[in-house]
């Protein structure tokens, strides 16, 4: 009996000890990724499934793409859900205030964003699509605070029924970089990837807009650097590289601005292209020409000590140069004489801080001097 008392007891000892333990290291949760854009992100978007499978090749498998979009067949397995809808504008998107729900419903962790190509198509300007980018962006962080955002430089577009798209695409790309920079914040990071150098729409389109089986493979590979960044919990830098500018190394536009690279981001610029001089002051540069034209930027620095709240640069053509787009800026052209105001996401410079807008302009390439005033 003794005996058998002894074994009860340890046996009743050694449960409670074992319901006492503390519990093990809870598996991690996956993080949730969330595609999002028009028809070339969910139509069936088959860059998504190339990307999900070299994720998990990478030993990124602990992911979760998410979207209210169901899945489409792309020829292999992998997790389909996405936020593409065929057909959508980014400005309509923010208009209308679509994306909270799409957010509430899916959570994401980071969002991989290719969107503007409809805007672009329907010819929305450059500073609106910017600002609906910015829109998006801070209603992600009203959804998670610590919200990865990855914004592509769209792929190019050249359709028959658009013979000004390819510019229009090379305008927005342009100023990408710059907003991405204004827009950065240590805890909610914003990363341009450039999907567009590298991508023909003779080769890698099917009807020069949408990717076909080349483009989806260059999307999956331009996307999955960045996100492995962003999954491995690299801080992306707040100053976009100059790579991330569209390369002109391709003739894919019917313009002529077709072989001219955007110009690259703001902060991207060598520290000794804008002279620290006190208050506003103003750079111009030639970033690429062709015979009857030439594309240009203006860069603005605040030298001074306090903040401004807004600029105006001027300059004047004497050999008869007229610009015909810009972005970055609304810009004016009283005959000889250039003004242009800071656009709505670039007016505010902290000491040291700088802005740069670029344009398309007809005539022979000079380099005027730029004054600057600032508010």
């Amino acid at each position: 009996m003794r005996t058998l008392l002894a074994l009860l007891t340890a046996a009743v000892v050694g449960a409670v000890t074992l319901l006492t333990l503390p519990a093990g290291p809870a598996a991690a949760a996956a993080v949730r990724i969330m595609p999002l854009g028009d028809s070339i992100t969910g139509n069936p978007g088959c860059w998504r499934a190339l990307l999900w499978n070299d994720l998990q090749a990478s030993g990124h498998t602990n992911i979760d793409f998410v979207g209210t979009q169901a899945p489409q067949g792309c020829g292999v397995a992998y997790d389909g859900d996405g936020e593409g809808h065929g057909g959508a504008l980014v400005t309509a998107v923010a208009d209308q205030n679509q994306l909270p729900a799409w957010l509430s419903a899916t959570r994401p962790d980071v969002v991989l964003m290719h969107f503007g190509t409809n805007d672009v198509w329907s010819n929305r300007s450059t500073d609106v699509i910017l600002a609906a980018y910015g829109k998006l962006v801070d209603q992600m962080r009203a959804s998670n605070p610590a919200m990865r955002v990855l914004v592509a430089q769209i792929i190019p577009m050249n359709p028959s029924s658009c013979t000004e798209c390819a510019a229009r695409v090379v305008a927005l790309n342009a100023a990408i970089p710059g907003w991405a920079a204004a827009k950065n914040t240590t805890a909610s990071p914003v990363t341009v990837v450039d999907q567009w150098t590298g991508f023909s729409t003779a080769t890698d389109t099917g009807d020069g807009v949408h990717p076909n089986a080349t483009g989806d493979r260059k999307m999956a590979d331009r996307w999955l650097p960045a996100v492995i960044r962003a999954l491995d919990g690299v801080q992306p830098s707040a100053s976009p590289s100059r790579s991330a500018s569209p390369s002109p190394s391709r003739s894919v536009s019917p313009s002529p601005s077709r072989s001219v690279s955007p110009s690259p981001s703001r902060s991207a610029l060598p520290s000794d292209s804008v002279p620290p001089i006190p208050g506003c002051a103003a750079t111009y540069k030639i970033v690429g020409q062709w015979p009857g034209g030439f594309q240009g930027e203006v860069t603005v620095r605040n030298g001074g000590t306090s903040p401004i709240a807004g600029w105006t640069a001027r300059y004047t053509y004497t050999g008869g140069e007229q610009i015909t787009q810009s972005w970055g800026a609304t810009v004016t052209q009283t005959g000889g004489t250039v003004t242009a105001l800071n656009a709505a996401w670039n007016g505010a410079l902290a000491p040291g801080a700088t802005a740069t807008f670029g344009f398309l302009a007809t005539g022979a390439p000079g380099t005027p001097p730029v004054t600057c005033t600032s508010r």
